[in-house]
């Protein structure tokens, strides 16, 4: 008669021992192909900073589609004081952020963000929307002089403070100024136009007088959308200040404010350099 033997300590202790280390490895393993958490770099966080004459709100149809798309945007204030103060803050405002920074500048926001990005070592890459692009030294009254820019004294109502001078854009025609239209929203539907110009806010006259300081296109990779159709920051100006800061540059037929008319392209823009981060 056939008689089974019976398992021994050892194999009895085999079979709990394999499917507890099954157990661990499926608990343990993720999707195939994927990284641990500890490898994944976090994205990073988009900063939006508006120019003269406007607020955070001129930056709405580019934010919408940033979030939808899952970023994590913030468009803090620019002070429209000029560079020794605009940039000072925006940069305290930086080190707040923990994690890579993407951070995106239209019109005289180029000259805060330059200066505000220099030396921190978060911000990964520079986005310039219809921007200056300022060297050290440069001042941007000096940089629209002579260069076609259809923003003069003719452009202002000037409002004295006790702390200086305000600029704000006449609607009107006047000297050498097409007016809002033609100048700073061409290419903007006349309702939309009309509501930019009655909420505009100021820009001190300071701005077009303080140099800028070394600036952080030197050593941040830098990208550019021109509006071929810029009269406030006319292309030719716009090409020489790109090329000297080796940006990846992208050209559209539109007027200084792409964010508001072309905020697809200047979305996609502004993914590129997310994508460059990761």
């Amino acid at each position: 008669m056939f008689t089974r033997k019976s398992a021994g300590p050892r194999a009895l202790l085999i079979g709990p021992v394999l499917l507890l280390a099954g157990l661990v490895a499926f608990a343990t393993a993720g999707p195939a192909g994927a990284e641990s958490p500890a490898k994944q770099r976090p994205r990073p966080t988009i900063v939006l900073v508006h120019g003269d004459w406007a607020d955070a709100s001129s930056w709405s149809a580019v934010t919408e589609r940033l979030l939808s798309k899952g970023n994590k945007v913030v468009a803090p204030p620019n002070l429209l004081r000029g560079p020794a103060t605009d940039a000072p803050y925006l940069a305290s405002y930086l080190r707040s952020i923990s994690g890579p920074i993407v951070l995106v500048a239209h019109s005289y926001g180029g000259f805060v963000a330059t200066n505000a990005a220099t030396g921190n070592p978060n911000v990964k890459a520079l986005v310039c929307i219809d921007c200056f692009l300022p060297d050290e030294g440069e001042v941007a009254g000096g940089l629209v002089a002579n260069s076609g820019s259809c923003v003069g004294e003719d452009g202002f109502n000037q409002v004295p403070y006790d702390g200086g001078v305000d600029l704000y854009l006449r609607w009107e025609a006047n000297g050498a100024y097409p007016g809002f239209v033609d100048c700073f929203a061409n290419g903007v539907a006349p309702k939309d136009a009309m509501l930019l110009a009655a909420g505009q806010r100021p820009a001190a006259v300071a701005q077009f007088s303080e140099p800028s300081g070394p600036p952080a296109w030197k050593t941040i990779p830098t990208w550019s959308l021109i509006g071929t159709q810029d009269n406030v920051i006319p292309r030719a100006l716009q090409e020489m200040m790109s090329s000297r800061a080796h940006a990846h540059i992208t050209r559209v037929s539109a007027g200084h404010l792409t964010l508001i008319t072309r905020p697809a392209d200047v979305t996609k823009v502004i993914l590129a350099a997310v994508d460059a981060t990761k």
